[in-house]
């Protein structure tokens, strides 16, 4: 976008680093901020390896990885992005630490400056009314892995301008990616359908309709899904899916969107999923099986 020259986003974690990715790749200089130096190593390490392997499989040039790495720069301090004509926070899904960073930024950034939250379930439109630009405030929902998967929830509140949110559109096709618009209800589109299919699923087993192994089964062949609904909770992580569904529970107040016993005590037990080796399947060995947590 012609209007658009430097990106910055806010947090280098999974879903940070990804979004750093694929903006200084489609062009942009990009400015990443993390809460501290070791964090910042680390995430833009992990930006370096993903485009390395990019190149070793043929899907990137050399030349274009190293000019996207020129484009990126990481920091520590939130000063480093006032310039940036727009800002996308990816940092933990807590409603407060979000609109303290929002309202910092907002005192340092022109008014042109378009915030954006990656935020999955918690409202855009209590993080806007952190600053005073809620016409210039939008959700961009990227999901992992950012640089692979093609869609992007635009979120749109009641205060944001049409030029936000055209302008909004516009960079995350930019970016590659297939904008859907989003009206700002927790959950937004995606995960306000799929999250109670995961929590049924849940509930199916608890209730003893069938197996783990069998209820994935199941929806793998019988709806042509990629993976069936306990290996995309682990792969999601089970605190995540937790964590969302007491927000939407929190807000819709159904029961559809209340966390199963069973996911309460697999969260509290530690069981999150994949990136912890164990979940609804426990993934030390050569293949994943049922974990023995929920067999119990």
């Amino acid at each position: 976008m012609s209007d658009i020259k430097k990106v910055g986003v806010i947090g280098c974690g999974l879903m940070g680093r990804g979004i750093a990715q694929i903006s200084a790749a489609a062009g942009y200089q990009t400015v990443v901020r993390e809460v501290n130096e070791d964090l910042l190593e680390a995430g833009i390490g992990t930006i370096r390896k993903q485009l390395d392997r990019a190149v070793e499989k043929g899907k990137l040039e050399a030349a274009d990885r190293d000019a996207a790495l020129n484009r990126l720069t990481g920091t520590v301090s939130l000063e480093d992005l006032a310039d940036s004509d727009v800002i996308v926070e990816a940092i933990v899904e807590d409603i407060d630490v979000k609109k303290d960073v929002f309202a910092a930024l907002d005192r340092q950034c022109p008014p042109e400056t378009v915030f954006a939250s990656n935020t999955s379930s918690l409202t855009v439109t209590e993080m806007a009314a952190s600053t005073g630009r809620p016409d210039r405030f939008v959700g961009l929902h990227f999901f992992n892995p950012v640089p692979i998967m093609k869609l992007v929830e635009v979120v749109r509140t009641g205060a944001t301008s049409d030029a936000t949110f055209e302008q909004a559109m516009a960079f995350a096709r930019s970016l590659g990616k297939v904008p859907i618009a989003c009206t700002d209800n927790s959950g937004f589109v995606v995960n306000r359908l799929l999250v109670p299919y995961m929590l049924d699923a849940i509930r199916a087993y608890e209730e003893g309709i069938g197996s783990i192994e069998d209820i994935d089964t199941g929806m793998k062949l019988g709806c042509g899904h990629p993976m069936g609904p306990f290996i995309l909770g682990d792969f999601v992580g089970l605190d995540t899916l937790y964590y969302i569904a007491e927000i939407m529970f929190d807000e819709y107040r159904e029961k559809r969107f209340a966390p199963p016993s069973l996911l309460k005590r697999m969260y509290l037990a530690g069981y999150h999923g994949r990136k912890v080796g164990k979940g609804f399947y426990d993934y030390s060995g050569d293949a994943p099986v049922v974990s023995e947590f929920v067999q119990r």
